[in-house]
């Protein structure tokens, strides 16, 4: 990180909150309406950053070319949005970080595929709102991650050259989209990761096992 962070973003699910166990919940209660018992939550963890999609699959074994697909995508999503701030928090060593960027004068902001149905009430219900100098969901521009459209609108939103923006996610669309942005990557190995190569194998400028890890890094302080 040659040139100074003004500024870092954030990917939402995995990265900065642990949504998995709602999103798991929900996928469950699929299950439970057809009569199935519930899968082991560490069926569900990994997948959890494909969204709807990855959900029902786990769930019903059910891809989007089945005839059902859409239908029970939406019974998922209205689960999910009837239980979304459940079990759903901040990761807890995220907290001091987010506290360190604040006392740095860093503002920090959002990116996520998540639609904004779901992340406007729960980035508030988490009280996040309050904090972050933006958030971009997944249908604010025309395109979502890997496209690099979400994450220049964030920098656009904070005036902010990309450059300077460093973005922090746990999946590989993340890197791809933040590479494609001209920002700096970081990968958080916390993350949900998704079933794909190895995080290792993604690209990031940086990879974090623990998120304090990133106020070390170049150009941090």
């Amino acid at each position: 990180m040659s040139v100074a962070v003004k500024a870092v973003l954030f990917d939402l699910d995995g990265t900065l909150i642990d949504s998995a166990p709602d999103l798991a919940g929900a996928g469950n209660e699929l299950r439970a309406a057809r009569g199935l018992e519930p899968l082991p939550y560490a069926r569900f963890r990994p997948l959890v950053g494909t969204g709807a999609r990855g959900m029902v699959k786990v769930a019903l074994d059910v891809d989007p070319e089945h005839p059902q697909f859409i239908e029970l995508r939406d019974e998922f999503l209205a689960r999910y949005e009837a239980r979304m701030t459940t079990e759903t928090a901040l990761f807890t060593a995220m907290r001091p970080v987010l506290d360190a960027l604040r006392a740095r004068g860093l503002p920090w902001g959002i990116v996520t595929n998540k639609a904004q149905r779901f992340t406007t009430p729960l980035v508030r219900a988490l009280g996040l709102d309050r904090e972050a100098a933006t958030v971009v969901s997944g249908d604010t521009t025309p395109h979502s991650k890997p496209h690099p459209a979400p994450l220049l609108e964030a920098a656009r939103q904070m005036n902010l050259a990309p450059a300077h923006c460093v973005y922090v996610g746990d999946d590989h669309r993340d890197v791809l989209a933040g590479r494609a942005a001209g920002m700096r990557t970081v990968a958080a190995s916390w993350g949900y990761l998704g079933a794909g190569e190895a995080i290792g194998d993604w690209g990031a400028d940086h990879v974090i096992d623990l998120p304090e890890q990133l106020l070390k890094l170049p150009g941090m302080a």
